[in-house]
């Protein structure tokens, strides 16, 4: 086990490179699995949940080569069309292979999604869907098995609310179904644009990835393709909100400025100065004092529940009464009992949290419940005087490519400390 240990009180002041997309990833290394052809995937990020992927694409019989941030794999054959609950149990995205693999074999087994604690990501939606394509679905211990013996067929497939990894899935299945499928209410993340992306490289068919409407003619296969996945938005407004809230100089180069508008845009409403230096670098300053600022997740173009913690760490240093209200997850307020212990003054009402500020924030011993929530503990800490020790890193060890290093050559002081 590892903790952090973090001294605060000094400003950030630095440019910060953004490495590829974790969220982006994991459904490309998914999509590998349609083909027989060698897939080759650039800007693949050195994080844990990236580590399991790869672990369980190899468990299915398919080789992977890793060169750095290069991924080359070859599913030539599948051997065993399944996600084991051993190889999966510490990662939300197990069932993104489910599409893919019952597309490709015509049978999956997959366990349920494992993964950090922050409400439910019902894989009903998934199953729901596939079965509008023709999948035969039962869940049995723990599992969830699909058939479809004769292949799929396309479908129209509604969700009644909006899954990112959802959309992800059926799309994935839908690309070698036999004729036309259309997924409606589907979801805009630029993630998902990125997988029909890649997708339409390998050969398929697919029409409006990035609105409510996608369409896709079935092919009766895919072939090799070589693609370089998206920037991390979600790392990226993690360190743009370090630089505000320990009011430095930050630059954060690599990144896509248009993913970023809905928080772009609550950080100047908190009186934090945000320039476009170039087409793929944001600067953040915070000349005078920060306001309080009002903010309420949604769907993207919305402002992304990834970033709802982070956000909330800054406003406990913002003057006055800042209203966050959390739409995606019913259970993505872990962070606040942990933020308490510094010092800020959080009150939670059902799904909205009230954050009084400015207040002082100490350095104190603290737990990590989720990826995210350990994210906004890193910058409270950063904020905080005195000395916080982090718990359980683990958490951010699952999205983040060596925060601590990074945020240290922006002049932070974080030490990873076993225990």
């Amino acid at each position: 086990m590892e903790k952090f240990v973090i001294q605060g009180g000094a400003p950030l002041s630095a440019t910060i490179p953004v490495s590829g997309s974790k969220n982006s990833a994991l459904p490309a290394l998914a999509a590998c699995l349609l083909t027989a052809e060698p897939v080759t995937l650039h800007r693949i990020p050195p994080v844990r949940d990236i580590g399991t992927m790869i672990d369980l694409i190899r468990y299915s019989g398919a080789e992977v080569h890793v060169e750095g941030e290069r991924v080359t794999i070859t599913a030539a054959s599948i051997d065993k069309p399944e996600a084991p609950y051993e190889v999966v149990k510490t990662m939300r995205a197990s069932s993104l292979v489910l599409g893919p693999l019952v597309a490709r074999t015509g049978c999956a087994r997959v366990s349920m999604p494992g993964g950090c604690a922050i409400g439910a990501r019902p894989i009903n939606l998934h199953v729901t869907a596939l079965q509008h394509l023709g999948a035969e679905i039962r869940q049995d211990h723990g599992y969830i098995e699909a058939v479809a013996p004769n292949g799929l067929r396309g479908g129209t497939v509604h969700f009644d609310r909006i899954t990112v990894t959802g959309t992800e899935d059926i799309l994935m299945a839908a690309v070698l179904a036999r004729g036309e499928t259309i997924i409606e209410n589907a979801a805009r993340e630029p993630e998902v644009v990125d997988l029909a992306h890649l997708l339409t490289r390998m050969g398929a068919k697919i029409e409006g990835a990035g609105t409510s409407t996608i369409r896709v003619q079935g092919v009766d296969k895919l072939g090799g393709a070589e693609h370089t996945i998206i920037a991390d938005r979600i790392e990226a407004g993690t360190f743009l909100i370090a630089g505000a809230i320990t009011r430095g100089d930050v630059a954060v180069t690599g990144c896509v400025p248009e993913h970023l508008r809905a928080l772009i845009a609550k950080l100047q409403q908190a009186g934090v100065e945000v320039t476009e230096t170039a087409p793929d670098t944001l600067r953040v300053r915070v000349p005078g004092s920060l306001r309080n600022t009002d903010m309420t997740t949604e769907e993207h173009p919305g402002f992304a529940t990834d970033l709802q913690a982070q956000f909330m760490a800054l406003m406990t240093q913002a003057e006055g009464i800042s209203f966050i209200t959390e739409k995606i997850f019913e259970n993505r307020f872990m962070h606040v009992q942990e933020l308490a212990r510094m010092g800020a003054n959080i009150r939670l009402e059902g799904r909205q949290a009230i954050v009084a500020g400015s207040t002082r924030l100490t350095g104190a011993q603290v737990i990590a419940s989720d990826l995210r929530a350990s994210a906004s503990l890193v910058l409270a800490a950063l904020a905080a005087d005195g000395e916080t020790e982090i718990d359980r890193v683990y958490h951010i060890d699952r999205g983040y490519d060596r925060i601590e290093a990074k945020l240290n050559a922006a002049g932070a002081n974080i030490r990873r400390v076993a225990h």
